[in-house]
């Protein structure tokens, strides 16, 4: 029997060498596996799966959508001005084809700043391009139609005098607050850019009458809200005036 005892002696385990050698154990005695050795430096940071991580704010790149459609319109205007001369510029085909590239300058228009904002893809360089991309295929259109003999010299002086004059104001304004688009401005490129395409067509008869009833509107809308843009910024430019005043 003590012989027997020995050997059960014997052959007992050791239980801190059986501890250390499958691993950790935590105070209830479940085994930790190889999570017990985490701890030190080196470790990997413990995950929380609870706490949200947050995003480093990205700041859009150059080129993006929006961008790439400014740039598609700003390369449609050379497009458009060799498709509206071709032929000695009365080929009502040639000018169908230039409409075509006019169309599509004005729809990029449409989308590329809405897709800016909605998007969180504005940039500097969308801000300076986006204006002269739009000052460059209506002015392109005016003076080619104009140079024509299709549409009369004082429709295209008023119409480019009032969007280099809003523009230039706008930068006279600009540390004093922005004037943002207003309805009437928003309706007045709409009629404008409808009334100059028309005139890019070779129309004739009611169309023809038409268009000239179009572009009187898209005159009137023009003078309109180049008025009501003045007033503005007459007002902000003496609101910030006075709030830089000492004392206020």
């Amino acid at each position: 029997m003590a012989g027997q005892g020995g050997r059960q002696r014997g052959r007992r385990p050791d239980r801190r060498g059986a501890g250390a050698g499958a691993g950790a154990r935590d105070r209830g005695g479940r085994h930790l596996g190889s999570r017990g050795m985490t701890k030190g430096p080196g470790a990997p940071a413990a995950a929380h799966p609870g706490r949200p991580v947050a995003a480093a704010p990205s700041t859009p790149g150059v080129w993006n959508i929006a961008n790439v459609l400014t740039m598609v319109r700003v390369l449609l205007v050379p497009v458009f001005v060799v498709l509206l001369f071709a032929d000695g510029g009365h080929d009502p085909k040639w000018r169908s084809v230039a409409w075509a590239s006019f169309a599509i300058a004005m729809i990029t228009d449409l989308f590329d700043g809405e897709l800016a904002r909605r998007k969180g893809l504005v940039t500097d360089f969308g801000k300076i391009a986006d204006p002269i991309a739009d000052k460059a295929i209506m002015g392109s259109a005016l003076i080619g139609l104009s140079l024509l003999g299709d549409l009369p010299w004082w429709v295209t002086v008023v119409i480019l005098s009032r969007e280099l004059g809003i523009t230039l104001m706008r930068f006279w304004v600009i540390r004093y607050g922005v004037i943002p688009a207003s309805r009437g401005g928003k309706l007045k490129t709409l009629t404008q850019g409808t009334a100059v395409g028309m005139y890019v067509l070779d129309l004739t008869g009611w169309l023809a009458t038409g268009r000239a009833v179009l572009m009187a509107l898209a005159v009137l809308l023009t003078v309109g809200t180049a008025l009501d843009y003045i007033g503005q910024a007459l007002r902000l430019r003496r609101e910030g005036r006075a709030a830089a005043r000492p004392g206020r």
